[in-house]
């Protein structure tokens, strides 16, 4: 009996030192540890891997977007903004009330506009973000602010007389050019943190990381409707 319990002391591996007293060889003994270990260290492995997918679900609605070919950081607007947004809305001269919002993070651009009568819809590609803004405007009773997980470069801005976009500077070349492209009705672009590369704006609203670009479009025929006007105009004044 007493050289099974030195047999046993020799075998450290967390084995109940009774159950292996009972058994009659080193040999078996060691079998015993050998399972013991193997259980242990599924465990661990199990664990550790359910973590994983855990935590991958928790991120990817914040890592998905850093997969596509343009990337919107989530970076909350500041009070200051949100206010030159506002502004910019109060001058545009087409008076349409349908905003969109590209990249619309926590929502607070669409739900202002929503609070003072515009029809504002946000778009975002992160899930998690959609659904705290939906959340926020039900709790704010803003009903004429919407939201939706939705790629920019798929939205049909025809819909739309106010186009808000908080962009980077790699990717306003591009916005530029799906601008120039989209937009065939009377509207404004107002860009945020980084101006349209080419564009002239109308008019700037604030300074340093607040400032505001209002960028007015119109129509090819307007545009052309204008410039015949300013034609007839100037003969009139030489008359």
């Amino acid at each position: 009996m007493a050289m099974e319990n030195k047999n046993t002391q020799n075998l450290d591996c967390g084995c109940d030192p009774y159950l292996l007293s009972l058994v009659e060889t080193p040999q078996e003994q060691q079998a015993i540890a050998k399972k013991s270990n193997r259980s242990t260290g599924l465990l661990l492995a199990s664990i550790t891997g359910g973590a994983a997918i855990a935590l991958s679900a928790v991120c990817f609605p914040f890592v998905a977007p850093a997969l596509r070919r343009v990337v919107l950081p989530y970076v909350p607007a500041s009070t200051q903004q949100v206010e030159n947004v506002m502004k910019a809305l109060s001058k545009n001269s087409t008076g349409g009330k349908k905003l969109i919002d590209l990249g619309s993070g926590d929502g607070r651009i669409v739900l202002a506009a929503g609070q003072r009568g515009f029809q504002s819809h946000g778009v975002e590609l992160n899930t998690v973000l959609v659904l705290y803004s939906k959340l926020a405007a039900w709790r704010q009773r803003i009903k004429n602010a919407t939201f939706s997980r939705q790629d920019l470069f798929k939205v049909d801005y025809t819909k739309y007389n106010n186009i808000v976009i908080f962009g980077v500077e790699e990717m306003m070349p591009e916005l530029e050019a799906l601008f120039e492209k989209s937009l065939t009705s009377s509207s404004q672009v107002i860009a945020c943190r980084f101006p349209l590369p080419n564009w002239k704006p109308s008019h700037i609203i604030g300074e340093g990381i607040d400032t505001v670009w209002v960028y007015e479009i119109f129509p090819i025929f307007d545009i052309q409707f204008m410039e015949s006007f300013n034609v007839i105009g100037s003969k009139c004044d030489r008359d």
